[in-house]
């Protein structure tokens, strides 16, 4: 009987944790360049002093899911996507690097170039700052070129580059923050043959079709789970009545 009603506890409680998942990924459909969650259930045994005759659920989120999403034309001259295979270095408050496909960019008054997040933009040797300007232009290879104050429209200055990589998604995770990072840590190599697409941000990736029918089952697992629990109550009640009699 304990077995029976600990497998409906804790599928229920891991359960809801799983519809948690699929309503953040909801929340989360209007995030230009979100990267929806993945989630899957697993039977997980009971380790402790006594032998491992106890099993419970366990929900967990294997990885997230790198499809790119729809570009979205936006004619805004520092709104940037990746274009194919590749993702933009950004700067964690933590000094490290994480990794964006799409950023709506801006010059903060320090003229430190963030994405729209506030995270600053890596270049070559760290962050990008930009000088007092009269126009920023970002090139297909990431290249950031200004006009100064007071000089010619044709005359245009290269400031630095965005330091774009493309590293194996095997490995890279989305961290607790909910940016993502590579899984040792380290700092991707640059790449110069990704490519970023100026006027344009890339939509999340979530299909909302299969983000509701995701919760639909799980809630209805839920209650299921739910059906079992109260099953063991009553099969407990009928067995104290059964005792008492006799």
């Amino acid at each position: 009987m304990d077995k029976y009603l600990y497998v409906a506890m804790t599928g229920a409680s891991q359960n809801a944790l799983a519809q948690k998942a699929h309503a953040n990924n909801l929340a989360n459909i209007s995030t230009n360049g979100f990267q929806r969650d993945l989630e899957q259930a697993r039977s997980m045994p009971v380790f402790g002093d006594s032998f491992p005759a106890r099993a419970f659920a366990l929900t967990e989120r294997p990885a997230t899911d790198f499809t790119p999403g729809a570009m979205i034309e936006t004619g805004r001259d520092l709104d940037v996507a990746v274009s194919g295979d590749g993702w933009m270095a950004v700067q964690t408050p933590d000094g490290s690097e994480a990794y964006v496909r799409s950023a709506s960019m801006n010059v903060d008054a320090l003229g430190v170039l963030r994405a729209g997040n506030g995270m600053p933009i890596m270049g070559n040797g760290g962050p990008i700052a930009v000088p007092p300007q009269q126009k920023i232009e970002v090139g297909s290879d990431g290249t950031i070129s200004i006009r100064a104050m007071g000089e010619g429209p044709r005359v245009m200055a290269e400031v630095d580059r965005i330091k774009l990589v493309q590293p194996d998604l095997k490995n890279m995770n989305k961290g607790l923050d909910g940016t993502i990072h590579t899984k040792d840590g380290q700092p991707a190599v640059a790449d110069a043959t990704v490519k970023l697409t100026s006027g344009f941000l890339q939509a999340s990736n979530v299909n909302a079709v299969e983000e509701m029918t995701a919760v639909l089952a799980l809630s209805k697992q839920f209650e299921l789970h739910i059906k079992m629990m109260n099953s063991a109550k009553e099969d407990d009640q009928a067995m104290t009545r059964v005792m008492q009699m006799s």
